[in-house]
């Protein structure tokens, strides 16, 4: 189990390390899910501060990975961001050397997206290069590009945190007037772009330097031999030493870079196939996709649901008010107090004889639905069919009936009828104590008359 930071950030393994700042992947305990987490290793104001106005940046855009959420705990802060498992342009291009120029194309197309959403924030990012921009780890599918590391950028018109003879960047990657010492302007930025599109199609760092002494020694130098024209004339828009001669935003060079893109010609059928993998490698032991397996096994799964025990046989209960009870079973005079029997149909025991007269036929009208509280009532049937010309048979029915349910013995139908308990103590107890109370009363008459 790693360190578990702010009570919510659980550190899993580092997976980079920046100027001010270690990179983990780490498991988030709130969302349930991998993030990076970058910890600031220094302590000093100067590191702290621009920790925080890194921390501070929210911008939502698909090819910028800025900080989510921050988090600090004692004398350590971090901030989280999403975990991009893709590796850098760096490892692209150590995978596969110069890329198409199609394939070069798309991504710079994505970073200069990036960068229009940054600049519309008025942050100049002033670190562009291939190890701060990071890919998702797509495969073969259509690369996605995120633009990182926000650890020297500022806004325009904010303090400089740095002393104004210094040169912040990467050497290699830095415009011309940033090291003439000049404020941070978007041109710098749009510079450090062109540089990085170099690299991505000649597969090698690209001399910063060579590349100014040649645009002001012949303006706008020939095309590469491995670069199409078309895309060069993009480039030169970006890497012009002065800034007043590059494109004003990053949104003019996308319109530039998406019309010569229409005159590249088309992959051929012998060009490799990009795959961008993942570079993260797999988790540590105690961990998975899932989060680490310590927590899970810590909070017990809950026990299955008990399966339901048969409800009891109930028991017959007396009415309530407003409630009748279910009719028992039929027979002569049977029946409770404010419920009448259901009818029993006449059956005729023998065969009548033919001068008599024929017995009215059975109601066929059904009897009243059974209630909860008499489960042992067999359902209802349907009305018997007439059976005076079945004596036999209609017989030999109701002695079945009979014999799998006698019919209770018959209780009075008048309420006044029911015997009632006898109200008092028994009578062992009440003829000793009436004794008793007469023989109290002779003695004190007795008394009184002495008197």
């Amino acid at each position: 189990m790693g360190e578990v930071f702010a009570g919510r950030y659980e550190l899993v393994d580092p997976i980079g390390r920046g100027g001010v700042g270690a990179v983990w992947r780490a498991w988030d305990h709130r969302r349930r899910r991998y993030v990076a987490a970058k910890v600031l290793l220094q302590s000093d104001a100067h590191a702290l501060l621009r920790f925080v106005r890194e921390q501070a940046l929210r911008i939502d855009h698909p090819h910028v990975l800025a900080p989510a959420s921050w988090a600090a705990d004692d004398d350590k802060v971090l901030f989280t961001m999403d975990l991009v498992g893709g590796g850098s342009l760096a490892h692209l291009i150590g995978d596969y050397g110069p890329l198409p120029p199609r394939y070069a194309a798309q991504l710079l197309d994505q970073l200069l997206s990036g960068l229009s959403a940054v600049h519309a924030e008025g942050v100049v990012h002033r670190d562009i290069k291939p190890a701060n921009i990071l890919l998702e780890a797509t495969g073969t599918k259509q690369p996605h590009l995120r633009l990182s590391d926000f650890g020297i950028a500022m806004r325009k018109g904010d303090p400089r945190l740095t002393a104004t003879d210094l040169v912040v960047g990467t050497p290699g990657y830095i415009a011309p007037e940033q090291s003439a010492y000049d404020e941070p302007d978007f041109p710098a930025d749009l510079f450090a772009t062109g540089l990085v599109a170099l690299y991505l199609l000649e597969g090698a760092k690209p001399d910063a330097q060579a590349l100014v002494e040649l645009f002001r020694v012949h303006g706008t130098p020939p095309a590469p031999r491995t670069i199409p024209a078309p895309l060069w004339q993009v480039l030169a828009g970006l890497l012009q030493p002065e800034p007043h001669a590059r494109f004003r935003s990053a949104t003019g060079a996308r319109k530039a870079l998406a019309e010569a893109v229409m005159l590249l010609p088309e992959p051929g059928p012998d060009d490799e196939l990009i795959e961008v993998f993942d570079q993260l490698g797999p988790l540590p032991e105690g961990f998975d996709e899932h989060g680490p397996l310590t927590s899970r096994a810590a909070s017990p799964s809950p026990p299955p649901p008990a399966s339901p025990a048969p409800p009891p046989p109930a028991s017959p209960a007396p009415p309530g008010p407003g409630l009748a009870s279910a009719p028992t079973a039929t027979g002569a005079g049977a029946g409770r107090p404010g419920l009448s029997p259901a009818p029993m149909p006449y059956v005729p025991l023998a065969t009548p004889h033919p001068g008599t007269p024929a017995p009215p036929p059975p109601d066929p009208t059904p009897t009243r639905p059974y209630t909860v509280d008499s489960p042992h009532v067999p359902p209802q049937t349907p009305p018997p069919t007439p059976i005076q010309n079945q004596p036999v048979q209609a017989v030999q029915a109701i002695q079945a009936i009979q014999a799998v349910q006698p019919l209770p013995p018959a209780q009075p139908t008048h309420p006044t009828q029911a015997r009632r308990p006898r109200s008092g103590p028994p009578a062992k107890v009440a003829v000793p104590v009436l004794l008793l109370a007469a023989l109290c009363f002779a003695v004190g008459f007795w008394a009184l008359s002495q008197t």
